[in-house]
């Protein structure tokens, strides 16, 4: 599928207008000539409009067939589409496709000028790094955000920086603590017990580099928190997200991924409950994770059709918090951070990937620098994907029946 590309930055002539039909067309009116054509004037493409309206805006159409647009917050009536800022050029096949946003795009330039008011989402992992920016962001241009941590206190810290920038940000914090599943299913009771749709899901956290170590519910860490709880907490959130309309789901990955040494279906076999330790290394427990969750993005958009699901890479080595468990990692990442992304333009993706109108109908794409790119082979393999979500729901029922067990007979 060819993704539309912006045409926005291209001014018209002197004399010319936009106008949009009732069916989201773009049309150019020249009020010299007083006439009218299909094509922009200057690059000679066509644009279309879709999406929703801003908020407390409504579309009508007059008894002549005029197309008004009624902004309600003002009390004003325009002729022209909120819309057209937004508007995306539609090319051929056979032309080049230019993206909208690059390497060097902000989240905030990525949210420019749009209203996400009405609009609630859940960020992982939220109180630091490119989670916080991106429920920064987020929380900036309208959107609820519900900031999932850890550590509540960090979270309300975070959601004061945020209010220091803006009065009125709708912003919550919710307690998820990735390394249990108990913990994972109360934050989904508590949310569903709260809320009944959810329009963004943003699984961004993750750990990296942590030393050998088994969760409470007897998987090794990394795994679990970076691909199993979240794939956990996501089926928890099924009938909030399926209840929205172009809800989307936007799962944090890795261009590491390319590295994992998981290529068929018997190499799932050593994802099991409890690895050797002599057997552990740091960076193929990552790289095998960020495998997973490409894998994961696949087979729920296969299973969730009423849902855009979406995997992103958001920069190589970024200076965040990721590398907090080495001090020679974050020596690496200290030298190399005048030559890569900001965290700002880290969250740049997976803010586009959870905002953008021209992705509306599209799912299971992979996207780096904010434009749809080709993951591995491996990562494209359903068989694998399919292999991957069976191993996964029959690991945390296993983990499920097993707590449910000491409790019953109160062991430790």
């Amino acid at each position: 599928m060819i993704l539309n590309e912006s045409d926005s930055e291209d001014e018209l002539p002197p004399g010319w207008e936009e106008m949009t039909t009732p069916n989201g067309n773009v049309y150019y009116v020249n009020h010299c000539t007083k006439g009218t054509q299909w094509t922009h004037p200057r690059t000679g493409r066509t644009k279309t409009v879709g999406g929703e309206l801003p908020s407390g805006w409504e579309k009508r159409v007059s008894e002549d067939g005029q197309v008004l647009f009624v902004d309600h917050i003002n009390r004003t009536t325009t002729y022209t589409d909120p819309r057209l800022a937004f508007a995306t050029e539609y090319r051929e096949s056979s032309q080049p496709i230019r993206q909208r946003f690059d390497s060097s795009s902000t989240a905030l330039s990525v949210l420019h000028g749009r209203d996400l008011r009405g609009k609630l989402a859940i960020v992982t992992g939220a109180n630091t790094g490119i989670g916080f920016e991106t429920a920064r962001s987020l929380a900036l241009h309208g959107c609820k955000v519900i900031l999932a941590c850890r550590d509540l206190e960090k979270g309300a810290e975070a959601i004061q920086k945020i209010q220091q920038e803006k009065e009125n940000v709708m912003c919550e914090t919710l307690h998820l603590d990735l390394s249990s599943l108990y913990s994972v299913k109360e934050a989904a009771d508590e949310f569903n017990q709260k809320y009944s749709t959810l329009n963004i899901l943003i699984l961004n956290a993750g750990v990296f580099a942590i030393p050998y170590a088994l969760t409470k519910d007897g998987f090794e860490t990394t795994f679990q928190v970076n691909h199993l709880s979240q794939f956990y907490f996501t089926l928890l959130l099924k009938e909030p997200l399926q209840r929205c309309h172009n809800s989307r789901v936007v799962i944090v990955s890795s261009e590491s991924h390319r590295f994992s040494n998981l290529r068929k279906e018997e190499d799932f076999h050593r994802l099991s409950l409890s690895p050797p330790p002599y057997k552990y290394w740091f960076m193929e427990a990552y790289n095998n994770s960020k495998l997973c969750n490409i894998l994961f993005a696949q087979e729920l958009a296969k299973r969730w059709p009423s849902v855009n699901v979406f995997c992103c890479h958001p920069g190589n080595m970024v200076s965040s918090s990721l590398s907090r468990y080495s001090w020679i990692l974050r020596l690496m990442f200290m030298l190399v951070r005048p030559f890569t992304k900001s965290l700002q333009q880290a969250a740049s993706t997976p803010v586009f990937c959870a905002s953008a109108p021209e992705l509306e109908g599209i799912t299971g794409c992979y996207f780096s620098n904010c434009y749809r790119c080709d993951p591995s082979k491996t990562a494209l393999n359903p068989a694998l994907a399919e292999r991957l979500w069976f191993i996964s729901e029959k690991m945390f029922v296993s983990a499920i029946k097993v707590r449910k067990f000491h409790e019953k007979f109160d062991l430790k």
